[in-house]
Formats: C-alpha cells, structure tokens, sequence
C-alpha cells in the first residue's frame, strides 16, 4: 500500500509545478527600479532591469535592453538609450530607442529621438529632430556611427542641430536688415 501512495504524492505534485510556472513569468517583467518623487540623481545611470523615474536625474541614462518611464512628476535633464521610452513627465535630452518611444499627453520633451516606433498622444509637447529608422536600418546605423564617432555623439542628428538654429538668426537678421 505504500508503494501505491508514494506513485500518487508525485502525481499531486505535477498540477502544482505548472501552476507555480506561470506566476515565475509574470514576475519577470515586473521587474523594475524606481526613482521616488524625492530623489535627485547627477550623474550616470545604467543597468539590466527597467526603471521608473518619478523623481530627478542629471547627466546621462543607458538602459539600452530595457523600458525608462518618465512619471508625471519625474523630470529629467539626460541623454537617454533605452529599448522602449515612455514620458508623463519632462524631459530635457536626446533619447534613442531600439523599439519605441511614446510621449503621453502630459509629457515634453525637448531634444533629438532616434527611433523604430513613435507616439505622441494630443497635448504632449515634442521640441527637437525626429528620425524614425526601420529594424533594417540599424547595423547601417551602426557603422555611421563608427564613421562620425569623432564628429559626433553615436547615434545623435548633431549635424541637423545648428541648421534649425541658424536659419531663424538668419531670417531675424534679414529682417532686422529691412526694416
């Protein structure tokens, strides 16, 4: 009779593993770091795990495998890589994200993006170039890059900047030249 027990305790054993399988999934990608509301970074921030930023940061952030969620309160002045971008809040700096980047409608954001994938929902504030790449686009953006790594920050419109500035001086000097 033991025997018969023993062969049965195994069995009851089975529907547990797979019921405790799905809840080791779906805490996987809650996985995520947060800034609070009053905490203030200056400096570097990278890592493996996606964050939460309702607080502030200076200087740079690279989470290039990961999603950075800017909340409502969260105000950043950073040069951002990341997989996915999503801004509730302000944010001051050139992003670059190797999926998407979504600007909710509280959101602003004054810098240059590169990107697969862009949302910008009514009321979000957008300042700056946007160049939308496709997947395939990605290694070719690679090597430019490596080509302009000394002209240039990797991955940012440098070049496109000063034409944006210097045409409105141009145009206000032309007009100031005229009247």
């Amino acid at each position: 009779m033991l025997q018969p027990l023993e062969n049965s305790a195994p069995k009851s054993q089975y529907p547990s593993n797979p019921s405790y399988a799905p809840v080791k999934t779906t805490s996987a990608p809650a996985e995520q770091a947060t800034i609070g509301r009053s905490l203030f970074i200056k400096g570097e921030v990278s890592g493996s795990e996606s964050l939460y930023i309702d607080g502030r940061i200076e200087g740079s952030i690279n989470l290039a495998d990961n999603r950075v969620t800017i909340g409502r309160n969260g105000s950043v002045a950073a040069n951002i890589v990341a997989r996915e971008v999503v801004i509730m809040g302000k944010v001051q700096g050139n992003i670059q994200c190797s999926d998407r980047l979504d600007i909710r409608s509280e959101g602003t954001l004054t810098g240059d993006v590169v990107t697969q994938r862009i949302s910008v929902e009514d009321g979000a504030v957008l300042k700056g170039s946007v160049q939308v790449r496709a997947a395939d686009q990605k290694a070719e953006h690679k090597n430019e890059k490596a080509q302009h790594h000394a002209q240039a920050k990797p991955g940012l419109p440098e070049a496109s900047k000063p034409a944006a500035t210097e045409q409105p001086k141009a145009a206000a000097a032309a007009a100031g030249a005229t009247h």
